[in-house]
């Protein structure tokens, strides 16, 4: 149970919601009514600058690029960020796991 309270928030956050991005079904703007949480759109807007980049993720993970450039060309740096965003927050973890248990070696 310890384990679980060292993992950072923010790694179980962008792990979650990769997660769920590659398990959703692409679709194309404005073909079906889909659920936001942009607040933009939820107000009634037409544009916003984010808009795009959840559904471009989803058509990468399951191997549309073309598709996934039309609904945002800021896709695939952001999957790119945020995969080493993941990866730094791992390392993090690790190193600091490995400098707790060489502490604790040395006082044994």
């Amino acid at each position: 149970m310890k384990m679980i309270h060292r993992i950072p928030v923010e790694l179980i956050f962008w792990i979650t919601a990769l997660v769920l991005l590659a398990t959703a079904e692409p679709v194309q703007h404005g073909h079906v009514h889909h659920f936001t949480l942009c607040p933009l759109a939820n107000m009634g807007f037409d544009w916003c600058p984010g808009c795009g980049i959840g559904r471009a993720i989803t058509h990468l993970f399951h191997g549309n690029v073309r598709e996934s450039l039309e609904q945002h060309w800021f896709g695939i740096p952001a999957l790119m960020i945020i995969f080493h965003r993941i990866v730094e927050l791992v390392n993090r973890r690790i190193i600091n796991n490995r400098k707790l248990k060489y502490k604790e070696e040395r006082y044994v």
